[in-house]
């Protein structure tokens, strides 16, 4: 049986923007229906976090939820199991209150909801055990059905450490990953950087959500329930673009490029070489008339010379790094894990804001 699995969809993202739930459509529309349509899949796991903000939703997202997602599925006749992200639930120590039960939960005959650990049988007879979000109130009953289920296969919504929630940007809290070392397979929501190690795999957000994301593959997995193997479906609609200008270099010209992959993207134009004022301005202006969504110039006075992101990345320390370092030098007596903790949630929660 194959099944498919999508995670961390964040509807209402970025203060609601009307272009990512543009987006999400496109790639639904494009990519994840058609694909389920043809393989004749009838079963779809949400792996957490399918809205955006823990304490309320904007009313046009939840019908765009609703409109875009959760209607066609139902329509397909397609199943839908959803497990509870952080994201999903209003407190954070417990499941208790959260956008499944009251926006979701009993509106769907095709949809059910985990809001705790359950080990549960799927059509063709495999046991897969989910777990949702883990807090002080239901970490007790988790641990149990994590040591008691006879499941070989994990899906949940899980924070463990030495895993990267951006690319660059290692985790140090969370849960060992040896409490799910006897497992077959581990496949997880809440990072949003696609990553394995071992067992464990962090199947990453459908989409990019920041310019943390730019160049950073994003799209839904297909996992074969006899085999145990995953199959990863791209996404094509990135939303984020870099175009570094050079009106120097020979091969580089400005006039040469296309611009039009860049409509509907955040742009960021990178400045190596600036010797025409005028030409630059018309470079923009062409850019522009594309239809970008948001569009920034960065001078590159250090004239740096890098290339690609990669050597962006390879060259500098990330900004949750750099936190850490620098908590980790202050000469106070305070808790610096949980300082850390409130540090990097906050920056993270900050990437999300317009």
């Amino acid at each position: 049986m194959k099944i498919a699995l999508i995670t961390d969809t964040h509807w209402g993202i970025r203060n609601d923007n009307a272009q990512f739930n543009d987006n999400n459509k496109k790639f639904l529309d494009d990519v994840f229906f058609p694909r389920l349509h043809s393989m004749g899949i009838n079963h779809v796991i949400h792996l957490g976090d399918i809205v955006d903000r823990r304490k309320y939703i904007n009313f046009l997202t939840a019908k765009r939820l609703r409109d875009d997602f959760l209607d066609p599925l139902e329509t397909m006749g397609i199943t839908l199991d959803i497990i509870a992200g952080n994201h999903d639930v209003y407190y954070k120590n417990t499941n208790e209150v959260n956008a499944l039960e009251e926006l979701i939960n009993g509106k769907y005959q095709n949809v059910k909801i985990f809001t705790g650990a359950s080990t549960v049988t799927q059509e063709d007879g495999t046991s897969i055990l989910y777990v949702s979000w883990i807090n002080d109130d239901n970490r007790a009953d988790t641990l149990k059905e994590i040591h008691d289920t006879k499941s070989q296969i994990v899906l949940g919504h899980l924070e463990l450490a030495g895993f990267q929630m951006y690319r660059g940007s290692m985790e140090s809290h969370g849960d060992s990953p040896d409490l799910f070392g006897r497992f077959d397979l581990v496949c997880s929501g809440h990072y949003h950087h696609k990553s394995s190690s071992g067992n464990i795999h962090y199947l990453g957000s459908h989409s990019q959500f920041t310019w943390s994301d730019y160049g950073d593959d994003r799209g839904f997995h297909i996992l074969d329930t006899e085999t145990k193997e995953l199959e990863f479906v791209v996404n094509p609609y990135e939303m984020f673009a870099k175009f570094w200008y050079d009106d120097v270099t020979k091969g580089k010209e400005p006039e040469s490029y296309d611009f039009s992959c860049l409509k509907d993207k955040f742009v960021k134009v990178i400045v190596s070489n600036k010797t025409d004022l005028y030409r630059f301005d018309k470079t923009i202006e062409r850019i522009e008339q594309q239809g970008v969504i948001n569009l920034q110039v960065v001078e590159d006075h250090l004239n740096l010379n890098l290339e690609g992101d990669e050597d962006i990345v390879n060259e500098a320390e990330s900004t949750v790094d750099i936190f850490k370092k620098y908590i980790d030098q202050i000469d106070v007596s305070i808790n610096k894990s949980k300082l850390e903790n409130t540090i990097v949630d906050l920056y993270h929660e900050a990437l999300t804001v317009q």
